[in-house]
């Protein structure tokens, strides 16, 4: 199944004269551009940047290792931290994604090549790094008939049996619906299962035009039907235009599909060529929406300033097992 106008990412791209790698701010609403002042960044959201010696080893290694993290690719402001803690995204399938969202600063053109000894690597480096809990994601590969569903597959299993007892997070695609890809990737066995919806319904084309609302709560709830043990993670950005009860509705949905935890965190603009920014919002402002999450019945909320997709995800799985436990 293909997403309707899927194909337009490269050609509405070609017609504009763009290369590959650069992004564009497009129009909103009808031929009206929408043109946002910059604004002060608040205290809350300003990052030290640290480069400790478990930084500079993970770098080195990554580089040797020839991979690709998010943590780079989407300038992740929580770099330092992470990696000073020695926890790292890996971004399988390349560092060229066939679609342009445009809250992305992941570049997109024609992929060219498919690594079957990345899932071999990747998990070389989980093992070097001493690693318990390893999160990996990957560029949209609509050029592949599975979307790369059986390398996600081959390095959940790479990861399992280099470093036995580690958990695996996966954060996927859509895979334009291809609920067999989906399967695939269930039958690896990651821990957690995580696919983002990234905004309300209101502006989702606007922000990730190529994708659909109703196609990534179909994946998530295919997910729980597929495999009801596994745990299933999804996130949304804030400060893109959207209300808080759209926010509200969004994690309604959520709980409708089973979702078990939920990412907030505030949208900052890549470049001036990227979606505006709306506006910051509060740590208090943070607070309520975990506080109204978990309220509605999602298991775990992970609401902050600089919360992303994979932040403390390890944490997020050991908090829910321990409840588990108890219960």
């Amino acid at each position: 199944m293909r997403n309707p106008g899927q194909k337009a990412v490269i050609s509405y791209a070609e017609r504009h004269g763009l290369r590959p790698g650069e992004q564009v701010l497009h129009l909103y609403g009808r031929g009206q551009r929408l043109s946002a002042p910059r604004q002060k960044k608040p205290e809350w959201l300003k990052v030290r940047l640290h480069h400790g010696p478990h930084y500079q080893e993970l770098k080195q290694l990554v580089g040797t290792l020839g991979l690709h993290t998010v943590c780079e690719e989407a300038r992740c402001p929580n770099i330092y931290e992470c990696w000073n803690q020695r926890t790292a995204t890996f971004m399988i399938l390349g560092d060229t994604c066939t679609r342009a969202c445009r809250f992305c600063a992941i570049k997109w053109g024609r992929p060219t090549h498919l690594d079957r000894e990345e899932p071999r690597r990747v998990a070389e480096a989980v093992k070097a790094m001493g690693l318990r809990y390893a999160v990996v994601t990957s560029v949209n590969r609509d050029d592949l008939s599975d979307g790369g569903a059986s390398i996600f597959a081959d390095t959940i299993r790479a990861i399992q049996e280099a470093v036995p007892g580690c958990g695996v997070e996966v954060l996927i695609p859509d895979f334009q619906g291809n609920w067999d890809a989906l399967a695939t990737v269930l039958e690896a066995r990651p821990d957690v299962l995580n696919h983002n919806l990234e905004t309300v319904p209101r502006l989702f084309r606007q922000i990730q035009p190529w994708d659909s609302y109703e196609l990534s709560l179909e994946l998530l709830r295919r997910a729980k039907e597929i495999d009801p043990y596994v745990l299933t993670k999804s996130g949304v950005m804030v400060g893109l235009g959207e209300r808080m009860d759209e926010i509200v509705d969004v994690m309604r949905d959520l709980v409708k599909v089973n979702v078990d935890i939920v990412t907030i965190g505030q949208y900052l603009p890549p470049s001036q060529r990227h979606a505006p920014l709306d506006r910051y919002y509060t740590p208090e402002e943070f607070a309520e929406l975990k506080r109204i999450g978990e309220e509605l019945g999602i298991r775990h909320v992970e609401s902050g300033p600089l919360v992303r997709s994979s932040y403390h995800a390890g944490e997020q799985l050991e908090q829910l097992r321990r409840r588990d436990s108890a219960a």
